[in-house]
């Protein structure tokens, strides 16, 4: 026990980036650009669909929740990502690591829960569009929405105090957040029992939605090809497009890291993964949504409008 307890009175230390001093200053302003932008992105989503009437449906408001979390997603790893760029290899204390791999999980199982459900949104709609507004009222999307946080953040308990219960020889993470892979490779003792623990809960939160996403996007693709012609069939499949491409650009980097045994991966590499779904999916969704949605650039068009009517008006 006492072996296991000196997890907590010593600090780990995140490796991060170290990029050459000539690219440092230039990485720290590319990447802090990029967190500011998303935040800004995902906040104007929030307040648009809340300033605009005509977005006040079940689809938006989903997307709403969906910028939220991001915001907090990626709240929760960039702080450490530019701290190392910054001052290079950096401590972080147990309790700090623990609780971020806590949150980030969380949110990350969070946001399987949230794509399956949107999935389900659109298949109602499509599939189903003279019972959709009966079965997507304005109480079972906060339901919905709500289960999609509590099972996110219940499932991650289960990895984060296995983790946390390992005891740790080595101290440095080849990572610039704490997760999962990175955090076992630390362990003195062999890890393959929380691994197929981890597997197991991760692959319930991740394959289970990834299938019923794949099965509900199977139910609109027999819907569509039914519609008699193109233009309805394309005006369908727009509704679908932004979806998907999240889907894929989330599930696809998160397969790579947490699908297999943590051992099986070139150590350092995970990071340059959790790239893409810890910043750059975050920073996409808010222009995949806005950029490809006529509906989306329409409501900013009505506010601006009022905005400006407002402001002469003073």
């Amino acid at each position: 026990m006492n072996f296991a307890n000196q997890t907590w009175v010593q600090n780990f230390v995140l490796v991060g980036f170290t990029p050459t001093q000539y690219f440092q200053v230039l990485v720290f302003l590319g990447v802090l650009s990029i967190y500011l932008l998303t935040l800004a992105g995902n906040l104007f989503i929030i307040i648009l669909v809340q300033a605009d009437s005509a977005l006040g449906t079940p689809m938006y408001f989903f997307i709403s929740i969906l910028s939220f979390l991001e915001v907090w997603y990626i709240s929760t790893t960039v702080p450490t990502l530019l701290y190392t760029v910054l001052h290079g290899p950096s401590p972080i204390s147990p309790a700090v690591c623990f609780t971020q791999l806590y949150v980030f999980h969380s949110l990350g199982m969070t946001e399987c829960y949230l794509l399956g459900i949107m999935a389900l949104d659109r298949y109602c709609a499509i599939c189903r569009p003279l019972h959709y507004h009966s079965i997507m009222g304005s109480s079972v999307q906060v339901w919905l929405a709500t289960a999609s946080w509590v099972a996110g953040f219940s499932a991650a308990l289960v990895p984060t105090c296995l983790t946390a219960s390992l005891p740790f020889c080595q101290k440095k993470i080849a990572h610039y957040f704490c997760d999962l892979a990175p955090l076992m490779r630390l362990a003195c003792v062999g890890t393959d029992w929380h691994a197929h623990i981890h597997g197991a809960v991760i692959g319930v939160a991740t394959g289970c939605n990834f299938m019923l996403i794949l099965l509900l996007y199977g139910g609109i693709l027999r819907a569509v090809l039914r519609l008699p012609t193109a233009a309805s069939r394309a005006k369908a499949f727009s509704t679908c497009s932004s979806h998907m491409i999240v889907v894929a650009l989330f599930y696809g980097s998160a397969f790579a890291v947490y699908v297999g045994p943590p051992g099986g991966r070139k150590e350092g590499s995970d990071k340059l993964i959790a790239l893409v779904y810890a910043l750059l999916t975050p920073f996409l969704n808010p222009i995949i949504y806005t950029l490809r949605n006529r509906e989306v650039k329409e409501a900013v068009k009505r506010v601006i409008h009022r905005l400006w009517a407002v402001l002469k008006g003073c």
